[in-house]
């Protein structure tokens, strides 16, 4: 323990484990691999953009220039190739994650129904009672009396 201000005392080990239940909580640690992932997958992106699409799409209009579509400039510094690189890898990007976020919802319904299936087919707690009471019943009349 150590001394803080105006005669309080702060629990240092507190403070320690407080921030150890955060950086270790579940919603955290997924986010550090999602960014993780995202930033691999936009080099990855970026690299198709640049070494496949760019210059199969853009090249063939500048090469009656002469130009690189990364070099192509339109008035004083304006980076018309790269920020047409920029607007495809953001285009990609969108359209994965659409497609990617589309599948988690196919799922988590599909999911819901079958929960909502398996809810209705399963009988209530009161059609289970009545059941093994009728039972119970049927039982008891059917038995010899002694």
């Amino acid at each position: 323990m150590a001394n803080g201000v105006g005669g309080r005392r702060i629990r240092v080990s507190s403070v320690w484990e407080d921030f150890k239940a955060f950086a270790l909580k579940g919603s955290v640690v997924d986010l550090a691999v999602a960014v993780i992932i995202g930033t691999a997958f936009g080099a990855i992106i970026s690299s198709l953009v640049e070494d496949i699409l760019m210059p199969a799409i853009i090249n063939p209009l500048l090469s009656q220039a002469g130009t690189d579509w990364r070099e192509a400039v339109v008035g004083p510094g304006i980076r018309l190739g790269s920020f047409f690189g920029t607007i495809i890898d953001f285009l990609i990007i969108a359209l994965v994650l659409y497609v990617i976020i589309r599948g988690f919802e196919r799922l988590k319904r599909r999911a819901a129904l079958e929960a909502a299936a398996a809810a209705a087919a399963e009988p209530s707690i009161e059609e289970k009672l009545n059941d093994t009471l009728t039972r119970l019943t049927d039982y008891l009349e059917s038995r010899p009396r002694q």
